[in-house]
């Protein structure tokens, strides 16, 4: 029964367009629908199609292939340019990502009501929290899911991602997937895109948090005012919850300004405001990890994690508070945290017997690389080097905002490829340098296109107790460029050119 249940049992078409607030529908007789789609290729026999504006193509266009492999329903914005030669029904709706949104969540018995649901929005420390609020979950018994950058997780059964927000069909499926499963806790990472193109319309968060944002995917919301307004909506519109908290970094100007505008009731978590209501102090950050003590109004307890940098301790603090909302204990909080070894690519440490430190990490950011590099300085006894590129086809004005920073706190920038995409590497870094050139000595940064040498290069050049950081990929496994996608993993690079490094010394 399960099975079948996943894949989406029999509902009448007029129980989907019951959610839908606003439609257009002439007579019909009423129809069974056996499935959801939203891309023509994967339509079945009996699915309704959902005609999909996306930033490339228009699921306009492919309407009457959808009819042809079997759609029996056609959600659409605006009539078609060529009428279906059958009766398929055809349902007009001011916004099909809403309306696929609500359908999906009413296909499949709206799951996340089965479920604790968690989202974790913000420019930094998404994961991290998410992964960290799965790990305290774990510890004290509870099955837990996990949606995000990274992965997937049902319980101990992990899948591959293909975007940090699953699309809105997709994400009503995952969510029935856990609840009949029996997970209870669901970790889950909403991008600003996730908000803005209605994906996760229709599911009941019961608690959200927001962690920090700064300058990032400009080149989607044009400014950072348009990027806050959509992370603002999972605080305030009451399409994600009636009944949700919020959690909000007060050391964070955008949170102040949320904590103004929400009317969730609302936990602060700070490491500098004295009446947060979930605190850090006496905060010591180390090459080994991060100290400090947790207090709340009912709690007080010393935590120690293998997780580095004063960012870092913001993310523990998050997923502390929603495990004290959760009711879990102080104890197993503590022991979550301590056993926690990390996220992959996400201030990873890489180590093959060498006498300096090397990190991997997602950062790709302004606000990510100062994040990565004070928390390398905090550790470093000698310098601290950086590889870091910039992505193509994304926020251009952020480039040589990006290298500014990496070279103003660090001692070697080595400037170079990210994922080019579209774009060509050198010209990507020639806008890199318009932040770098006249700012800082020639001695203080090199340009390296080829990403292998770059990282060549830079462990290379360290020396015993320094810190070697590699920004911008971190867990990726591939480098994208205009015509393909090569093979490439900044950790596994690091590795191999360690090895023969070491290998070279001993």
């Amino acid at each position: 029964m399960f099975a079948k249940f996943v894949q989406g049992e029999i509902m009448r078409l007029s129980e989907l367009l019951g959610v839908l607030p606003e439609k257009r529908v002439g007579d019909f007789d009423d129809i069974d629908i056996t499935g959801l789609a939203y891309d023509s290729r994967t339509v079945r026999s009996g699915d309704a199609f959902f005609c999909i504006k996306g930033l490339v193509t228009d699921g306009h266009l492919y309407a009457i292939e959808a009819v042809r492999k079997g759609a029996v329903a056609i959600f659409c914005e605006k009539e078609l340019e060529e009428s279906p030669d059958s009766p398929t029904v055809k349902v007009f709706v001011p916004d099909s990502r809403r309306a696929l949104a609500l359908c999906s969540a009413k296909f499949y018995r709206f799951p996340s009501r089965a479920l604790k649901v968690v989202g974790v929005t913000g420019t930094n420390g998404k994961t991290t929290t998410t992964f960290l609020i799965e790990k305290i979950c774990a510890e004290a018994g509870m099955k837990s899911g996990l949606i995000g950058t990274i992965e997937n997780h049902i319980g101990q059964a992990k899948e591959p991602v293909t975007r940090t927000t699953p699309e809105s069909l997709d994400l009503s499926r995952l969510l029935r997937r856990m609840a009949g499963e029996k997970v209870e806790v669901v970790a889950m990472e909403v991008s600003s895109h996730a908000l803005e193109l209605r994906r996760v319309v229709g599911i009941d968060f019961d608690m959200v948090i927001f962690t920090n944002l700064t300058q990032d995917h400009l080149d989607f919301h044009i400014s950072i005012e348009e990027y806050f307004a959509a992370k603002k909506k999972l605080f305030t519109s009451d399409e994600y919850g009636k009944d949700r908290s919020a959690f909000v970094n007060a050391d964070d100007p955008f949170g102040l300004e949320l904590l103004d505008d929400s009317t969730l009731p609302c936990t602060t978590y700070s490491i500098d405001f004295e009446g947060a209501d979930v605190r850090a102090k006496n905060v010591e950050i180390s090459p080994d990890g991060n100290r400090f003590l947790i207090e709340s109004n009912s709690a007080s307890f010393e935590a120690k994690t293998n997780l580095k940098g004063r960012f870092n301790v913001y993310n523990c603090l998050a997923a502390s508070a929603v495990a004290l909302e959760l009711g879990i204990e102080p104890e197993i909080i503590r022991r979550g945290l301590s056993t926690f070894k990390g996220v992959p690519g996400r201030f990873e440490s890489i180590e093959s017997g060498q006498d300096f430190t090397v990190i991997v990490d997602y950062a790709h950011t302004p606000d990510g690389v100062r994040n990565l590099l004070e928390a390398c300085r905090e550790i470093a006894e000698g310098r601290v080097i950086v590889v870091v590129g910039c992505g193509g086809d994304r926020d251009r004005s952020k480039r040589p905002e990006m290298g500014r920073i990496a070279t103003e706190l660090s001692n070697l920038c080595i400037i170079t490829s990210d994922n080019p995409r579209s774009e060509e590497p050198s010209q990507i870094i020639e806008m890199i340098l318009e932040g770098v050139k006249g700012a800082f000595p020639p001695d203080r940064y090199r340009v390296e296109i080829d990403r292998r040498k770059a990282i060549d290069f830079a462990i290379r050049a360290a020396r015993k107790n320094d810190v070697v950081a590699i920004a911008g990929k971190g867990h990726e496994t591939g480098q994208i460029f205009r015509d393909r996608v090569i093979p490439f993993d900044d950790r596994e690079v690091a590795r191999e050119i360690l090895s023969e490094v070491t290998g070279e010394d001993s």
